[in-house]
């Protein structure tokens, strides 16, 4: 497949998501065996907590990411399985920490973590992923490894507490939004794609490319999430729709909704965001969409997207690579 670098939104060329995922499937397999093993404590309430959280579905992709990284670069090897099952620990380490901070009670469809347990069990378990997450790093004796996954750590920390300063603020720019989404979101992609490159013992260029990648899909990803809380049904989203409004979250549809409505429609969203009201989510809505903010925020994406195809230029042609492309197109038309 020649590379593309148009990303057709349209839903008569639908993404088949599973024969990308069966790409990896043996390898995802052992990847997931090795989560079970080092979930193992004799602290009952993290092997419950963990086993809920890492087997409560999710599409396993930044796992994924690294293994097709590394199977478009030449082979999978031992070091690839176990930083694959480190960047699920710590997604999912962010996660349990994530719907405490944000108050949330639905993930996946299903009661989240701190919902079943409480805020003190879903923390202290977050820690737990992420010190597990570097016990299993340290084996492969890679310090550039070790250099990668502590500044993501860092940044994704980083992103979270520049979240937090901007909720509640609706002079929040598209730039900050952007920064914030950057570090928490698309810096785990990018490291997924990097480790992958790095333990491959590829080229810098080639080891930046990758890493550019995963950054821009990530950038993708979550353009994507934060249209569907103003499009999608609860049952395919997995969460309650309305949850950023009510936690006063200034995502990308919001603030274009504020730039580029009339005074009243803007004043509408403002007051939502800074009383954190989710029982105006219906007239927020209305404002999204009579200023097609959802269309704006899906127009971003696409670029994001394409920015990422762009970067794998890096690869060699493929199978691997295609299904690379192939998932940036399916970034931008999933509906979950």
């Amino acid at each position: 497949m020649a590379l593309q670098t148009h990303i057709d939104p349209s839903p008569t060329a639908p993404i088949d998501f599973e024969s990308i995922k069966n790409l990896t499937k043996s390898e995802a397999r052992a990847v997931d065996q090795l989560i079970i093993n080092e979930l193992s404590s004799d602290v009952v309430l993290i092997n419950q907590m963990g086993h809920y959280i890492v087997g409560n579905g999710g599409k396993r992709l930044r796992p994924m990411l690294l293994l097709l990284a590394a199977k478009a670069l030449g082979k999978v090897e031992d070091r690839h399985l176990i930083l694959a099952a480190v960047i699920e620990f710590i997604h999912t380490a962010t996660l349990l920490h994530d719907d405490v901070v944000d108050e949330s009670d639905l993930r996946r469809g299903k009661e989240s973590a701190n919902a079943v347990w409480g805020n003190a069990a879903s923390v202290l378990v977050g820690d737990y992923l992420y010190s597990r997450a570097f016990e299993m790093m340290v084996r492969t004796g890679n310090m550039r490894v070790m250099e990668i996954l502590s500044k993501t750590t860092t940044l994704i920390a980083e992103g979270e507490v520049l979240q937090l300063l901007n909720c509640n603020n609706p002079e929040t720019t598209e730039t900050k939004y952007l920064e914030v989404i950057s570090r928490k979101t698309a810096i785990l992609f990018s490291a997924a794609m990097r480790l992958g490159a790095v333990v491959s013992g590829v080229s810098s260029a080639t080891e930046e490319g990758l890493a550019k990648y995963g950054q821009h899909l990530g950038i993708a990803f979550q353009l994507i999430d934060d249209a569907l809380d103003y499009k999608a049904n609860k049952e395919e989203l997995g969460k309650n729709l309305g949850d950023d409004l009510a936690e006063g979250k200034p995502t990308l549809p919001l603030i274009y909704a504020i730039q580029n409505g009339s005074e009243p429609d803007a004043k509408i969203v403002v007051d939502a965001i800074q009383n954190g009201d989710r029982d105006a989510f219906n007239e927020v809505y209305a404002v999204v969409q009579r200023t097609q903010a959802i269309a704006y925020t899906e127009r971003r994406a696409d670029e994001e997207a394409e920015k990422a195809i762009d970067a794998l230029e890096v690869l060699p042609e493929s199978e691997y690579k295609d299904a690379l492309i192939q998932l940036a197109k399916f970034s931008v038309q999933r509906n979950y």
